[in-house]
């Protein structure tokens, strides 16, 4: 394949050109290789532009136990719209990633889908936040990371002694950073957007706690940490001070964070509700900040898909969490992009090259011998998300038209999405 006179993005070495990329082999390959251009397929890329395919590390395709909400294919359907090439999935399934067993099944039916599929373990069994699991063991069988997403691990006894044996693995531990000590009700930030609801919310406080707590640990332990889903502007400051002396302490934050607040709960209802809530508009610039000067290494979904009859309950009783693989380019490009807040090399650094980095997964960049993993945009054509190509659609994004549009997916030299 060879994609003609397009605008190429490699954050990887910060190239910003038009030129043509050749593919073979399912690489990148070097166009003065005379069988590189040997009757190859041809995509006219004039006006477009070409990026190393997205990389999101936190995904939840709800397989095993919840495949009614999402399972493997589905999600890879969902996730090569939005321009991803590689995923991580989450660990909090039924039963939980906490077996090596499990981690081969999971592993061996992803391996069937048009992307990289690759899933972390969780650092407690049944996600309990007491005992310890073979991180080992679960490392050998495939895991690509440790988390137990979804729920916090409030003993610090067992998070140091989680970190202590997970540093010396030199793979990353992502946590959900969310005291419920602080949390009255989940999902929705306490004050007036709590307070319209009639309920008393999650605070702040919840997660800056925790976040300074473990980054603390994380130092003492010599741990690879990332961040979770960063919400508050004390979060991302505890982060930018912290990797002052300590670089192995990373942050992510989600297309949903640094684009609502958390009125959109008047406005959206439960498809607003997540863990952590919607914040203040000072904690989205706060959040901009941190994307645009490096505190916030990267950007990802958090994927949270959940049935209708599920999110159609009351507030207090539905699911936290919205869907995100299809929207979070275009999110991205609107909110930070369109406004200046980085560059697109930038863009593609947050979105596909720093997340390959924390996980030591072969992607995030375009250079020749890489993987031919790439995102193709048009930035003058408009995107309407109507359907999802999920099992869920729970976001409140559903129907908004975006500028820009995702042309085509290419993962290992084939096109598996195009538009």
């Amino acid at each position: 394949m060879v994609i003609r006179n397009i605008r190429v993005i490699d954050p990887a070495d910060k190239t910003d050109c038009i030129k043509d990329v050749f593919i073979k082999d399912g690489r990148i390959a070097d166009p003065l290789d005379p069988a590189a251009d040997n009757d190859p397929d041809i995509i006219d890329g004039t006006g477009l532009i070409a990026g190393p395919g997205l990389v999101d590390v936190h995904v939840h395709f709800r397989d095993p136990g919840q495949t009614h909400k999402e399972d493997i294919h589905t999600g890879a359907l969902s996730s090569v719209a939005g321009g991803f090439t590689s995923v991580v999935m989450m660990a909090n399934t039924d039963p939980v990633i906490d077996d090596p067993s499990i981690v081969k099944d999971v592993l061996r039916r992803a391996s069937e889908e048009p992307l990289h599929i690759y899933t972390c373990a969780s650092v407690t069994k049944g996600l309990g936040g007491k005992e310890l699991c073979d991180h080992k063991a679960l490392l050998e069988a495939g895991a690509a990371g440790f988390t137990d997403d979804g729920k916090p691990i409030v003993d610090a006894d067992v998070l140091r002694r989680a970190f202590s044996g997970i540093a010396k693995l030199n793979v990353p531990v992502s946590l959900h950073e969310e005291d419920p000590a602080y949390i009255s009700e989940n999902g929705v930030n306490s004050g007036s957007a709590a307070e319209s609801l009639g309920l008393k919310g999650s605070d702040r406080m919840a997660e800056i706690t925790m976040v300074r707590r473990d980054i603390e640990i994380a130092k003492e332990t010599g741990v690879i940490l990332n961040i979770q889903h960063i919400s508050c502007a004390e979060s991302v400051e505890a982060v930018r001070c912290a990797k002052r002396e300590y670089p192995s302490i990373h942050a992510e934050a989600t297309p949903h964070h640094f684009t609502l607040t958390d009125n959109a709960v008047s406005e959206f209802g439960t498809l607003a509700k997540m863990n952590p809530p919607l914040r203040k508009s000072e904690d989205r610039e706060a959040i901009w900040e941190g994307l645009a000067d490096g505190t916030i290494d990267l950007i990802a979904t958090d994927h949270a898909p959940h049935s209708a009859d599920e999110k159609s309950r009351e507030f207090e009783k539905a699911p936290s969490g919205i869907t995100g693989l299809e929207t979070s380019f275009l999110l991205a490009y609107s909110t930070l992009y369109k406004r200046d807040i980085v560059d697109l090399n930038r863009l593609f650094e947050l979105m596909s090259l720093n997340p390959a980095k924390l996980y030591g997964l072969n992607a995030g960049t375009l250079r020749i011998g890489a993987p031919a993993d790439i995102m193709i945009f048009s930035p003058d054509e408009s995107t309407v998300y109507e359907t999802s190509r999920s099992r869920s659609s729970n976001t409140p994004f559903l129907g908004r038209t975006f500028e820009g549009k995702i042309r085509y997916t290419i993962a290992a030299g084939r096109i598996v999405y195009s538009s």
